[in-house]
């Protein structure tokens, strides 16, 4: 995402994570506005079977945030999810510079990487150069989620190869003993979110954060402290309308139901 923000149109990315495996949420979710999806392999029921099947089925034309976030940096899941057409990997829990060195060499092709040549998918990045375009194309995500990656967020953002950062608020907060969500206000978390947005900024990466809640998300962008956001997740968003259907339906059965 090297150029987050200002490829996407007037609106700055916003990206959904799904954990759901279906072609057909993402299918709804690029249809209704959003400008791509993280699909997600670390959390959720997605395999790597259908990571692939649901990265294939997003239009090209609508590619440009087809985003996948790996449970670890492995070289050979990595390669398939980028042959299947990703055009970013978030690698989680980054906490130092060789972790990030890992996901540059499985996500770029040489010189700056060790990536393979021989997509599964016929021209995925038009140009003279393939494999330069290819990098240009693909982008290296490092997720800073702990303490120790926020510490040693100076020498992660220095490796060459490295496109953006990607903020994971509930695990942060954790590290600070503090609870398990997002949408933090104040306290370390948000001094961390300021901290990484001026590091970012100076080392010419781009950054992302998870957001629960549009208000928190629009707060940010407009403060600009990232410059794209992931908002919401599937599986969150339909517990959310199952329960509020649920208690509508009931409360409605219950107003309307007559006494004796």
């Amino acid at each position: 995402m090297k150029q987050a923000g200002l490829t996407s149109g007037p609106h700055p990315p916003a990206l959904l994570h799904q954990a759901l495996a279906s072609q057909a949420v993402a299918e709804f979710v690029l249809a209704s506005g959003y400008n791509g999806v993280i699909v997600d392999l670390q959390h959720g029921e997605i395999g790597l079977d259908d990571a692939c099947r649901m990265l294939r089925a997003i239009p090209r034309e609508q590619s440009e945030y087809a985003y996948a976030r790996v449970g670890a940096i492995e070289a050979a899941t990595i390669l398939r999810l980028l042959d299947s057409g990703a055009r970013g990997i978030i690698a989680p829990t980054v906490e130092t510079a060789e972790q990030a060195s890992r996901l540059v060499a499985a996500t770029k092709y040489p010189p700056l990487g060790s990536r393979s040549l021989g997509p599964s998918r016929p021209a995925l990045y038009p140009g003279h150069d393939y494999t330069a375009a290819g990098n240009r194309a693909v982008s290296a995500v490092v997720q800073i989620e702990t303490r120790a990656g926020l510490e040693n967020a100076d020498a992660i953002f220095a490796v060459e190869g490295i496109d953006s950062v990607y903020i994971g608020p509930a695990d942060l907060a954790v590290s600070y003993g503090l609870p398990g969500r997002g949408d933090w206000a104040d306290g370390p978390v948000r001094d961390a979110i300021i901290e990484l947005s001026a590091k970012a900024r100076l080392a010419g990466l781009t950054l992302g954060i998870y957001c629960a809640s549009a208000e928190y998300a629009r707060e940010l962008l407009d403060d600009g402290l990232v410059d794209y956001v992931g908002l919401g997740i599937d599986l969150v968003f339909l517990n959310t309308m199952a329960r509020s259907a649920i208690k509508a339906l009931r409360s409605e059965q219950w107003a309307t139901t007559p006494t004796s």
